[in-house]
């Protein structure tokens, strides 16, 4: 990804590659859109950089200044999160209840304080925080207010907070709802009996509904997890296991921490599962769970992410940037499949091939799939958009990978043809008075699921694809 990155600047200060007067060498005027696209490409998703390193998106809303004095209500009706504050490493514990539906935690979150404030400004939704257990520094805060219209919390103190890093802790719980998003149970049957599943769906704003945090694309950090989990019970979340003690019936499982990456791609499901798996060339584990006795209805999807894996290795120049990929059939699922990093859920539909009941059809299906979700690894994961404006980007560019992936492995099937069937379909809501251009501004987060459509990823992907095309494809990747 690197090498794409590096690529798609070099394109963006060609001679006339934003209309200036030199000539550009590729042919005629259209260079200066395919410029700007490609600089956009490389402008606005970011591998390492967290929020402080560079401004905000150009076309999104403006971030607060940051307050010394005033109220809570100053936070109110705020597109962005303040950035005076900004996590480095979450440390969380978590004990999710199967029975009652609930669960409990507490949050140790590495903070950068970057400019003069008494004010700590996070979101949290859904959720109950314990006051009396907040600390910041050894700090109590005088206040601690929720406004649950724009989904913060306000901590303020009585003095200024000092510049640098330091420690908030606090302790929370909450309920797994039934609305597929957050934190939420999922039943299936077990030995004729109804059991609950716990799963996330974090994607776009709602891990705010699990935790407290900085839920926002460009708030990139490192997650250290603890599941608390009954005994027999599989646990997973981003990262391989790192230890495991059980005590009577609770079993404590701790995660490898990971890499820097945005809060909408934490995952964790518990429950009764069973594997397969594979390794990739390069030695990467693969999995594929599901529920017990379906297992064998994995094996197509496990081959194809083995090979997707494999060939986005050698496209982008770079490995698989984690140590281990799951992926995980889930029987309630609103989505077809999300890819949190590291371990992708999926509507059953979406991941499963019954050799005996299942159409041929649900192959070509599962395969680009798959393919989407493991291309959003690389771009969306590794490399991020800073804010949700360009969701076009990230859906568009992932939707082009996987039909190109596809195509590589499966070329009687002329996925290329279908693509064009596909962007139809984009062109078609396009086409309604109600459209909206690919990039939509973005000025509150209950706007973002509303362009999680046919024109972010179907006609998004018709672009990179019409880039490609006149760039020519080695020099576009």
């Amino acid at each position: 990804m690197q090498r794409l990155l590096v690529a798609l600047l070099l394109v963006s200060v060609l001679p006339g590659a934003s209309g200036g007067d030199a000539g550009p060498p590729l042919g005629g005027r259209k260079m200066g859109f395919a410029g700007e696209t490609a600089g956009v490409l490389a402008r606005y998703f970011n591998k390492d950089a967290n929020v402080e390193a560079a401004a905000p998106p150009g076309r999104a809303p403006a971030p607060p200044p940051p307050p010394v004095a005033g109220t809570p209500a100053q936070f109110r009706g705020q597109p962005l999160l303040p950035r005076f504050a900004a996590p480095r490493r979450y440390d969380l514990r978590i004990r999710p209840d199967l029975v009652a539906c609930t669960f409990s935690g507490t949050a140790s979150v590495a903070v950068a304080v970057s400019a003069p404030t008494r004010f700590l400004v996070l979101n949290a939704a859904d959720l109950s925080v314990d006051s009396a257990s907040i600390r910041f520094r050894d700090l109590a805060p005088k206040e601690v207010v929720f406004f649950d219209d724009d989904e913060i919390l306000v901590l303020g103190f009585s003095k200024d907070l000092p510049l640098g890093e330091g420690v908030l802790s606090m302790k929370f719980n909450g309920t797994l709802n039934d609305q597929m998003r957050g934190f939420y149970r999922s039943k299936y049957q077990y030995k004729g009996k109804m059991k609950n599943m716990a799963v996330t769906q974090f994607e776009s704003v709602d891990a705010r509904r699990c935790f407290p945090c900085w839920d926002e694309p460009a708030f990139k950090a490192k997650f250290k997890l603890t599941l608390e989990v009954p005994v027999g019970m599989v646990a997973l979340s981003n990262m391989p296991i790192a230890n495991q003690t059980v005590a009577g019936p609770i079993k404590t499982v701790r995660y490898v921490e990971s890499p820097l990456m945005s809060t909408y791609l934490v995952a964790i499901v518990v429950g009764l599962l069973e594997y397969i798996e594979g390794v990739t060339p390069e030695g990467t584990k693969v999995r594929v769970y599901t529920q017990v006795g379906k297992s064998d209805q994995g094996k197509f999807a496990l081959d194809v992410g083995i090979k997707s894996l494999h060939l986005y290795k050698d496209y982008f120049g770079t490995p698989y940037p984690l140590p281990k990929l799951d992926m995980v059939a889930i029987p309630d699922f609103a989505a077809g499949a999300m890819e949190n990093y590291g371990l992708v859920t999926f509507r059953e539909v979406a991941l499963l091939f019954d050799e005996e009941s299942s159409a041929e059809s649900s192959k070509q299906s599962i395969a680009i799939t798959v393919a989407h979700e493991l291309a959003h690894q690389w771009f969306g994961n590794l490399v991020t958009m800073e804010w949700w404006t360009h969701l076009w980007l990230n859906e568009g560019f992932a939707t082009w990978m996987s039909n190109l992936a596809v195509d590589s492995f499966f070329p009687q099937w002329n996925i290329w043809t279908q693509f064009l069937d596909d962007t139809t379909a984009g062109l078609k809501l396009d086409s309604l008075a109600e459209s909206h251009p690919i990039e939509v501004e973005i000025h509150h987060a209950s706007e973002v699921d509303e362009i999680f459509d046919a024109i972010s990823y179907d006609k998004g992907a018709s672009v990179i694809r019409m880039l490609q095309n006149y760039l020519g494809a080695e020099r576009f990747q």
